[in-house]
Order: C-alpha cells, then sequence, then structure tokens
C-alpha cells in the first residue's frame, strides 16, 4: 500500500469508529494535514449524523465548508465529543510531536476541549522515542532569537521555518535533534520560554486512541 492508501486507511477506520456514537448535537474536533484531509472527505458522507466542527486550521476549516459541513468558532459550542487529528510522530504511550502543518497551538487547545481524542496515522509514524521529527514551536515573531537561543541551551538545533506564518500571526522554529526521553517535562520547559505559544509535544494531553494503519490492517491502540 502506498502511504496514501495507508492514510486513507486510518481516516475511513476513524469515521467508522465514531459513526455508532454520534447524535444530532454532537461537535467533532477536526486536525490539519493530510491525513486530516482524508478524514474530512469521508467524514462527509455521515454530515447528516452530527451537528457540526470545529476546525483547528483556517485550511481544514475551509474543507469542511466545501463539504457543506458547519463550522463553528470553539468559543461557541459547549463541548467537543472526538477530535479527530494526525500526527508527525507518535510513541507507544500514545504522546506525540505534532506542528508539521503549523497549526499546533489550535490543535492543542481543540484537543484539550474533546471528550475523545482520536489520532490516525499510518505506520511511519510510529516510533520508539520521540525526536526524529524535528519539534515546531510556535514563538511570538519579535521573540524568535531569544527562544532559539534558548532551545539551544537545552540540546536542540533551531531552525526558523521561513516564509511561514501560523493562523495566529507567529513564527515556527523548528527544533532538531532532541531526544525526549521525557515528554512531558520538555513540554512544559518549553512551553515556560518567555516568547513560546506553545510547542508540538502532545503529552500532558496525549492521544486516547490511536488508529494505526499498517500493511496487513488498522490497529487500535490505546495509550
Amino acid at each position: 500500500m502506498t502511504q496514501d492508501e495507508l492514510k486513507l486507511a486510518s481516516a475511513r477506520a476513524a469515521v467508522d469508529y465514531i459513526a455508532p456514537h454520534l447524535e444530532t448535537g454532537s461537535i467533532i474536533g477536526i486536525g490539519t494535514g493530510s491525513t486530516a484531509n482524508f478524514f474530512i472527505d469521508h467524514l462527509s458522507g455521515i454530515k447528516g449524523k452530527f451537528d457540526g466542527a470545529v476546525a483547528s486550521s483556517e485550511a481544514s476549516a475551509e474543507r469542511l465548508k466545501s463539504h457543506g459541513i458547519p463550522v463553528y468558532e470553539l468559543n461557541c459550542v459547549d463541548s467537543i465529543q472526538f477530535y479527530v487529528d494526525g500526527t508527525d510522530e507518535v510513541n507507544p504511550t500514545l504522546e506525540l510531536i505534532k506542528g508539521g502543518g503549523a497549526a499546533l497551538t489550535r490543535e492543542k487547545i481543540v484537543a484539550a476541549c474533546a471528550d475523545l481524542f482520536i489520532c490516525i496515522a499510518d505506520e511511519s509514524k510510529w516510533v520508539e522515542t520521540l525526536g526524529a521529527f524535528p519539534l515546531p514551536v510556535e514563538v511570538i515573531p519579535m521573540a524568535r532569537a531569544l527562544v532559539a537561543r534558548e532551545l539551544v541551551k537545552l540540546g536542540g538545533d533551531p531552525v526558523y521555518r521561513q516564509g511561514v506564518i501560523t493562523d495566529n500571526g507567529n513564527a515556527i522554529l523548528d527544533v532538531y535533534n532532541l531526544k525526549i526521553h521525557q515528554p512531558i517535562d520538555l513540554e512544559e520547559t518549553i512551553n515556560n520560554i518567555t516568547g513560546v505559544v506553545t510547542n508540538g509535544i502532545f503529552a500532558r494531553r496525549p492521544a486516547d486512541l490511536l488508529l494505526l494503519s499498517t500493511g496487513t490492517g488498522v490497529k487500535n491502540i490505546t495509550g
């Protein structure tokens, strides 16, 4: 199977998983990226079974609207039943690195509001230790150099993602050469650097369920 076929398989599995639990008032949180796009496209087939969605990026919001799925602001909903999103890396305890699509802050916010966080991924994203994928850090633009110096002190090699502005108007630093053995501690340490909005470690709020597509089918893995 190609990687796109694996992504599609995990996206379909997520729709099949949530469909029996949806009600007319259900709100679904939607992530950002290629795997999330497959989920949005497949979700359109059951759009009559739930109320609408909260999107973690402007791009996902536009894709949802193109399928006729209502999109709500997070501040206007009482609860999110499911949050479904892809990942850049996932470890056996379902801690993640996210942010390759520069939507990490809104993704983290929506995930924090969800009753159940479902991660959809192909087997290439499975790792024993986080850190092979460079860690995205969203920063206030004027603090970019300050934050970069602090990240060097932590052992990382930060690189400015040129030409990228987040939906929040901020910059992204991608931090290379970090081996993340204690994800919660490092997540908190980086978030405490002045000028950091948030970083792409999802450890304080990991996924609850991983739908991991492999050459032999989709595996359901819980943390």
